[in-house]
């Protein structure tokens, strides 16, 4: 151990989640592949991590089926499009929540694969390495105990994290901020400020593209200007990070420039209650400096001298021309959310239409990793008293195979009436099952019950 290390006691205790998945790759050569997360198991061993007074590995549970079916529609069933990876993975992210809710521990770090933030309500494949939504049945999960709850999500990934956003658009008790490298310049082409929520959670979405090459500086700048005071506002009862790693300045597939430091000076100030592992492909220079640097500083740890090796801040200076467009992004974003509350009961931003008391958009969705392309019409209630029921007409192409699905989801808070008004619609949809669909899908979240007409 090391001599820094030892007789040190964390300030918070914190639980860590390992789950590897070294028996799981998308390819041997893909970036999201067995070895990930070896090297960084084998820092934060080699670092004494694992000897200090208050930090703790905890076993991953693994996810089972309804949880996944509280947050998806799988198509066309859970066991087609997960492995036990991704059960595991989902069941390590439920594991950290539930420590810091059973108060075993104050934080927890799920340091887990295949990550998750790119998958959607439906899924019929793999999207952005994502199969299903680690976080978001993470939340779905500890809401059936503590449905009160009032969640934030503060995504730190590279990539805009559309699958969150999506499950979680029309829910006005959850607040889903995401930092990204531009959608203009990398996958997946979303994420802009225009993106504010359903008409039912306005402003419960917030998005902050960033210009390529941005530095700590520009991130720290939206953290202190726009996220806490934001967080202050909202006062959530429990707060998240999406913990991706690949805005890191040697990532392969990203353009940004945030060191590890910058990290763990963001993970310190954000002061998340849980960390859960994203993205992040640079296995080697990067991921086992930023996730000590995360652990120390979840940990309430000094992590000044995380450093990787290869660092120079002369290489890391910030442009000015990109310190303006952040200033100005976050100006656009202030102002949305100090006049959330000065808009018309239904705001409209554009993005939906509103005929025979739906709010009605579509959405073209495509599975990169998979090669499928998605063309969705959603359609939500709009009721006074519940953020309305959601029903979803989903047609997905692959090669010549076209599958046609209908699906009615019914969210946690729904009201009586629409309750009762969903279930009517589902039974009215199954005269059309076999002529017009592939497969009908009920997803009742408040009832806990899951239907699939015909049955697979």
């Amino acid at each position: 151990m090391p001599d820094s290390i030892k007789n040190i006691k964390a300030k918070n205790k914190l639980g860590l989640i390992f789950f590897p998945a070294f028996d799981w790759a998308i390819s041997p050569t893909h970036p999201e592949r067995e070895e990930r997360l070896l090297y960084t198991r084998d820092q934060v061993f080699e670092e004494g991590l694992m000897d200090i007074d208050g930090i703790k590995e905890f076993n991953p549970g693994i996810a089972e089926e309804k949880d996944v079916q509280k947050v998806h529609i799988c198509v066309p069933e859970v066991k087609k499009v997960t492995t036990p990876s991704h059960l595991i993975s989902a069941g390590g992210a439920i594991k950290a929540a539930g420590l810091v809710l059973n108060k075993e521990v104050d934080k927890a770090f799920a340091i887990v694969r295949p990550p998750g933030h790119h998958a959607f309500r439906v899924v019929h494949g793999a999207r952005g390495f994502c199969n299903i939504n680690n976080e978001a049945i993470m939340v779905e999960a500890i809401r059936s105990k503590y449905p009160d709850l009032k969640i934030a999500f503060v995504d730190t990934d590279a990539h805009h994290a559309d699958g969150t956003q999506e499950i979680f658009y029309h829910d006005p008790h959850v607040l889903h901020i995401s930092l990204h490298q531009n959608g203009r310049t990398l996958f997946p082409g979303s994420g802009f400020t225009n993106e504010v929520g359903g008409p039912g959670a306005y402003a419960r979405t917030l998005n902050i593209p960033l210009p390529p090459y941005t530095t700590d500086e520009g991130l720290h700048y939206v953290l202190d200007n726009l996220v806490l005071p934001v967080l202050e506002d909202f006062k959530p009862d429990l707060i998240i990070n999406a913990a991706g790693q690949d805005n890191h300045y040697s990532d392969p597939l990203t353009n940004m420039k945030i060191s590890a430091r910058g990290y763990a000076e963001l993970n310190a100030r954000l002061n998340p209650d849980i960390a859960i592992l994203q993205g992040g492909y640079s296995i080697e220079s990067a991921l086992p400096y930023i996730n000590v640097g995360l652990i120390l500083a979840m940990a309430g740890l000094d992590y000044s001298n995380v450093r990787e090796p290869d660092f120079d801040s002369r290489n890391l200076t910030q442009d000015p021309v990109i310190t303006d467009n952040i200033k100005n992004t976050v100006a656009v974003l202030r102002e949305i959310w100090e006049n959330r509350n000065n808009q018309a009961p239904v705001p409209d931003t554009g993005e939906f239409t509103i005929k025979n008391n739906f709010y009605e958009r579509e959405k073209h969705i495509f599975y990169d990793t998979d090669g499928i392309n998605e063309l969705q019409r959603e359609r939500v209630k709009a009721c006074p008293d519940c953020p309305g029921y959601i029903i979803i007409d989903s047609r997905a192409e692959k090669g010549f195979r076209n599958t046609r699905i209908k699906a009615i989801s019914i969210p946690l808070k729904a009201c009586k009436n629409c309750h009762e008004e969903a279930h009517l619609k589902f039974e009215e949809a199954k005269k059309e099952a076999g002529n017009k669909y592939d497969y009908l899908y009920l997803q009742d979240v408040k009832g806990e019950e899951f239907v699939t007409y015909p049955s697979p």
